[in-house]
């Protein structure tokens, strides 16, 4: 596994929808999410957001921040296999979102089975039940994809301070 590099990565942001408002890991899930979004904006990395189901589960919730992004509908658990997701060719994916043992594993693995290096951050992924987030990101991590933080991955995209980009993001995590 290699750092992050920001010609290489995108933002994969799955499920942070209004139907998983109760679980006690949502806000800190959104708001992570939402840094990782915001600095994938700044890096001008590749982002995709999925919903899960939006007519029964809600749409991705305000707190996320979707500007530009239009979420990828789906009923298949892995973003990766809805309708319309594409990398823009990229060999690293930083996924984040809802819920860790379901479809951010799915989406995970079918990254990793297509030789994708797949980043999960472990603030910012977050299920309804502690023993399915352990369990959910044990086993990612077994299946070789790299747990890491927000903050681990935003500075491995920066790669050095004192850049434009640093301090817009040092913002976001301060």
């Amino acid at each position: 596994m290699s750092l992050l590099e920001r010609e290489r990565t995108a933002l994969v942001v799955v499920d942070i929808q209004e139907g998983f408002r109760s679980y006690a890991s949502f806000a800190a899930v959104a708001d992570a999410s939402s840094k990782l979004l915001a600095a994938a904006r700044i890096l001008r990395l590749p982002r995709i957001v999925s919903e899960q189901y939006p007519r029964g589960l809600g749409p991705t919730v305000p707190e996320v921040g979707l500007a530009d992004e239009h979420p990828l509908e789906k009923t298949v658990f892995s973003a990766f296999r809805a309708d319309g997701f594409d990398l823009a060719e990229r060999s690293q994916a930083i996924v984040c979102g809802i819920e860790t043992h379901v479809c951010v594993s799915q989406t995970v693995h079918d990254l990793l089975d297509r030789g994708v290096e797949v980043h999960v951050p472990a603030d910012a992924v977050g299920s309804r039940r502690t023993i399915d987030y352990e369990r959910g990101l044990g086993r990612l991590d077994r299946a070789g994809a790299v747990i890491s933080t927000v903050e681990t991955a935003l500075f491995e995209l920066l790669g050095r301070a004192g850049t434009p980009e640093f301090k817009s993001i040092q913002k976001l995590i301060i």
